[in-house]
C-alpha cells in the first residue's frame, strides 16, 4: 500500500480512485476544489482519463508516481483529475479548448487553466523525459509555471480571449444544429463525408482510425433516403472491413477502440461498452438495407461478448475493458506467429495470410 493518499479516496470512480494514492494531491471537481483553486490564485491543472486508457496509466507511472515531479506540481498547481465517463460535459468543452489550441485531441487530456477555470495551454501525453520532439511533463510544468509568475496579465488575458472563441463557436454550432429543411443541405454532408473517405479501406482519413459510428449512420441514411448507392456502399465496405480486421476481436468478439493502421488490422486494445452499442446499431442498419448474413451473425457474435464479458454481476453493463493485462497493452489477446502454427496447425498458412501475419508480428 502506497504511503500517499489524496482527496480522491472518497470518490466512487475506478478510475480517480487508482489515482488516490498517487504523491499529487488531486482533487475532485466540486464547488470546494474550484474555491479552492481562487484562494490559491495558482494555475490549476485538469486532467482527465478514464479506467481503461493505456496511455493514461503510462503517464500515471511515469510522472504521476514520481515524486519530485509531484512535489513541483502540488506546490505550484492546485491538481484536479476527471474521469470523463463521469463528467463527459467538462471533458467536452476542455477538449474542444485544448483542439482549438492545438488541433490535437485524445487522452489523457492535460488542461492547464486560470484560478477562474479558463484554459490557455494543455494537451495529452507528455513523456517523462524530452523526445520526438516533445517536452517531458516537467519540462511543461516549469514552463508554465515560469510563464505562470513573470506574464500572469497576458496568460489570463490569452484565456479569455479563448473562452470567449468557445462562447462563439458553441452559439454558433447550436445555430447551426437546426439547419433548414433543405436536401441540398442534407446531400452537401453526405458529399463532404466522402471527399474524406478512404474508399480502398474504408472509413475515413488516415491512422490512426476510429469507426465514426455517427458518420457511418448518417452516410447511411442519406444514401437510402437520396437513392445513392455510392454512399451505403462506403458504409458497407467500412463495416466489412472492420469486422473482418484486428480491431474486431474475431475468436472472443466485440470491436477495439480504434485502429493503429489504416486497414483495420492492428486495434488499440481497448474496448468501450459504447463502441459495442453502435457496432450493433450500424450492424443493424445495414443488416435492414442489404440481407448480408455475416451482419446478423457479428450482432449475436457481439450481443454474446457483451453477455458474457461485459455484464456485471448485478446489473447494467461495465463501460469498459481495459487496453491493459499485466502492465502490457494488448497481451491479453495475442499469441506468439510460433503459437499461431501450433493450435492452428494445417490451417495456419491461410488463417496468417487472411490477417497478413509474419513471423516477425
Amino acid at each position: 500500500m502506497s504511503r500517499f493518499a489524496n482527496a480522491l479516496q472518497h470518490e466512487s470512480s475506478p478510475y480517480l480512485l487508482q489515482h488516490a494514492h498517487n504523491p499529487v494531491q488531486w482533487h475532485a471537481w466540486n464547488p470546494e476544489t474550484l474555491q479552492l483553486a481562487k484562494d490559491r490564485n495558482l494555475p490549476v491543472l485538469v486532467s482527465v482519463g478514464y479506467a481503461a486508457c493505456h496511455w493514461c496509466h503510462v503517464m500515471e507511472r511515469e510522472s504521476f508516481e514520481d515524486e519530485v515531479v509531484a512535489r513541483f506540481m502540488n506546490e505550484h498547481f492546485t491538481n484536479i483529475k476527471i474521469d470523463r465517463e463521469e463528467r463527459p460535459d467538462i471533458d467536452h468543452t476542455l477538449m474542444e479548448a485544448v483542439q482549438t489550441m492545438t488541433g490535437q485531441g485524445g487522452w489523457p487530456l492535460n488542461v492547464f487553466l486560470t484560478p477562474d477555470m479558463k484554459p490557455f495551454y494543455g494537451g495529452t501525453y507528455f513523456p517523462p523525459e524530452r523526445m520526438h520532439g516533445r517536452p517531458s511533463w516537467l519540462e511543461v510544468l516549469q514552463s508554465i509555471h515560469h510563464a505562470w509568475t513573470t506574464q500572469t496579465g497576458n496568460i489570463q488575458e490569452q484565456a479569455g480571449r479563448l473562452f470567449q472563441h468557445l462562447q462563439n463557436a458553441t452559439q454558433q454550432w447550436l445555430q447551426a444544429a437546426t439547419p433548414e429543411d433543405n436536401p441540398v443541405s442534407y446531400t452537401a454532408m453526405a458529399e463532404e463525408l466522402m471527399e474524406r473517405a478512404d474508399k480502398t479501406y474504408g472509413g475515413f482519413g488516415r491512422a490512426p482510425k476510429f469507426p465514426q459510428w455517427f458518420s457511418l449512420q448518417y452516410l447511411m441514411a442519406a444514401g437510402y433516403f437520396y437513392n445513392n448507392p455510392n454512399w451505403v456502399n462506403h458504409v458497407t465496405h467500412t463495416v466489412d472491413q472492420m469486422i473482418a480486421g484486428g480491431i474486431y476481436d474475431q475468436a472472443g468478439g466485440g470491436i477495439a477502440r480504434y485502429s493503429t493502421d489504416e486497414y483495420w488490422l492492428v486495434p488499440h486494445f481497448e474496448k468501450m461498452l459504447y463502441d459495442q452499442a453502435f457496432l450493433i446499431t450500424v450492424l443493424s442498419e445495414a443488416y435492414q438495407l442489404t440481407q448480408h448474413t455475416r451482419y446478423a451473425t457479428c450482432i449475436q457474435h457481439t450481443i454474446r461478448f457483451l453477455q458474457q464479458t461485459m455484464a456485471s454481476a448485478g446489473e447494467g453493463y461495465y463501460a469498459a475493458l481495459d487496453a491493459d493485462s499485466e502492465g502490457e497493452e494488448g497481451k491479453y489477446y495475442v499469441w506468439s506467429y510460433e503459437e499461431l502454427q501450433e493450435i492452428l496447425g494445417a490451417e495456419a498458412a491461410d488463417f496468417c495470410n487472411a490477417f497478413h501475419v509474419q513471423p516477425q508480428g
